[in-house]
């Protein structure tokens, strides 16, 4: 688990002007976005793709923001919108904090030792059913990730979020009966006991559409030996 660190991130203020405008940005390889919270008002601003796209992978929780050269500002990412197809981001709203103020935030989960597991040996698929977690924590304590171990699941095996240990200084906010991981079994084999399934018939039932065979009545077998 890395700790947080601050990344400065220069901005620029600009007027809110719609959609329109900032596609205008976005072709001139900028990004809209805006920062709020911290008894300020609003403040609307755009940000170089690039310089967002380094802060983004190899900065921190934390950003120090400087808007048009002004004292940095602590801040963290509150909510990215990325373009569908291209996954680059469109637009960032960020929120600014205090460092002796605890803060919610989303964290990744990384799943540790996923081909150690004895059940992936044995040729079962581990899910991963959750990837992101809620935390709580001061803004200079928020961890780039949280990891959990998981090389001894075996098949069948299901993890909650209770048996992820959060570091010091961190609360876990989401629910601790959250799946997070699973083990299922190898695929091929559960197709083969659904085929084996589909074909057991029960003893003595007819095939659909047919009407079982009738009874002799009783005494029939005598009459026809009589009359040879």
């Amino acid at each position: 688990m890395a700790t947080a660190e601050t990344t400065a991130l220069s901005v620029r203020r600009r007027e809110p002007a719609g959609s329109r405008a900032a596609r205008r940005l976005r072709r001139q390889g900028a990004v809209p976005g805006i920062v709020y919270g911290g008894g300020e008002d609003p403040l609307a601003f755009e940000v170089d793709a690039r310089q967002l796209r380094y802060a983004l992978t190899h900065g921190h929780a934390v950003l120090e923001l400087s808007v048009d050269g002004a004292a940095r500002s602590p801040v963290v990412v509150k909510e990215l919108a990325r373009h569908p197809v291209s996954g680059e981001a469109v637009h960032v709203d960020l929120l600014r904090v205090r460092m002796d103020q605890a803060i919610e935030a989303t964290v990744v989960l990384e799943l540790n030792g996923v081909d150690d597991a004895p059940g992936v040996k044995e040729g079962g698929v581990l899910e991963q059913v959750t990837r992101e977690l809620t935390i709580e924590a001061l803004p200079g304590d928020i961890p780039d990730s949280l990891e959990h171990d998981v090389s001894e699941l075996q098949i069948g095996d299901t993890v909650t979020l209770g048996a992820v240990r959060a570091p010091r200084g961190v609360s876990l906010i989401d629910d601790p009966e959250t799946v997070i991981a699973t083990v299922t079994p190898p695929r091929l084999q559960l197709e083969d006991e659904n085929e084996i399934e589909a074909e057991t018939e029960v003893v003595g039932e007819a095939p659909e559409g047919e009407a079982p065979a009738a009874e002799a009545p009783e005494g029939a077998g005598a009459a026809e030996s009589s009359g040879e």
